[in-house]
């Protein structure tokens, strides 16, 4: 097993996706898609970084992944990547999301859910286009997906499209070439295709908080 492999088990193992990776240590997105190992910078950076990581494990392959020698300030630093909770933003800030430009400001609010680990930002439905599941106003737990040629069909995807903006909805496979079929539960909305190169981001929902 390689040393990328490594770290995605790591990454697995604790939680963290592999766009929170990207953008705490600053590589370039698609590192972890590559095979093989990776240079000695960029793996000083990543001990440094995820201090609890045992360095024989994660260059050589040999013994535990997490040190014996642990120290308590370890856990301190992993808690450190996500220390103001998860955070809500506003439905059009999905775009500037994770870039250097996008401000603590754009944020409503940051919360801690332990079920949603995995997401990396909150966001509000708005409209009725995926009643019953989601309702406006409903809370949504999203996970970004860097790969925008693969979709689990049928799963509740938040999508940003060059022409369109930020669309919620179910993705069907279409009958058209290199299209992706958009699907509202709310049968009063019609599904229409969408070409994927339309689409500039993506992320998964994984979750919901219902506001009664």
């Amino acid at each position: 097993m390689a040393i990328i492999a490594r770290i995605v088990n790591y990454l697995d193992y604790k939680g963290i996706t592999k766009y929170r990776f990207y953008k705490d240590l600053g590589f370039g997105n698609g590192l972890l898609n590559k095979d093989g190992n990776i240079g000695s910078d960029k793996c000083e950076k990543i001990l440094s970084y995820y201090i609890d990581i045992d360095p024989d494990w994660l260059l050589t392959g040999k013994g535990s992944m997490l040190r014996e020698d642990n120290p308590p300030v370890a856990a301190a630093k992993e808690s450190n990547t996500r220390e103001k909770g998860i955070p809500l933003i506003p439905i059009s800030g999905f775009a500037g999301f994770g870039n250097p430009a996008f401000q603590d400001l754009q944020v409503e609010h940051y919360y801690e859910v332990p079920e949603f680990k995995q997401a990396d930002f909150l966001m509000r439905i708005k409209g009725n286009s995926m009643y019953p599941k989601y309702s406006s106003g409903d809370i949504v737990a999203c996970a970004i997906i860097e790969e925008t040629l693969f979709f689990q069909w049928n799963k509740i995807y938040a999508i940003y499209t060059k022409s369109q903006g930020v669309l919620v909805k179910r993705v069907k496979p279409s009958k058209l070439k290199d299209h992706i079929l958009l699907v509202s539960d709310n049968m009063q909305y019609d599904p229409f295709d969408v070409p994927v190169s339309d689409i500039s981001r993506l992320a998964l929902i994984i979750g919901v908080i219902r506001v009664e």
